[in-house]
């Protein structure tokens, strides 16, 4: 659920229930935040960022696959 409307402002019902019923705070105590304290305190922004072009191009040559033909992957033992 995003905290964002379709028009760039916030969904200030939803987060008044998510910072009044979900974090227990007073309705002075919520309207005492910024809204970046909010979403902070509702864990937005927590996740880790999604993997770019950079760093996939950086583990593949880290860990090239076996080049076609050969059968097996490297470093498989199939003995």
């Amino acid at each position: 659920m995003s905290m964002i409307s379709e028009q760039g402002g916030f969904q200030w019902p939803a987060l008044m229930r998510l910072g009044i019923k979900g974090l227990g705070l007073k309705p002075a105590e919520f309207w005492a935040l910024t809204p970046a304290e909010l979403l902070l305190m509702l864990g937005a922004g927590s996740g880790t960022a999604p993997m770019g072009r950079a760093r996939l191009e950086e583990l593949a040559k880290a860990f090239p696959d076996a080049q076609a033909g050969d059968g097996e992957l490297k470093g498989q033992d199939n003995g």
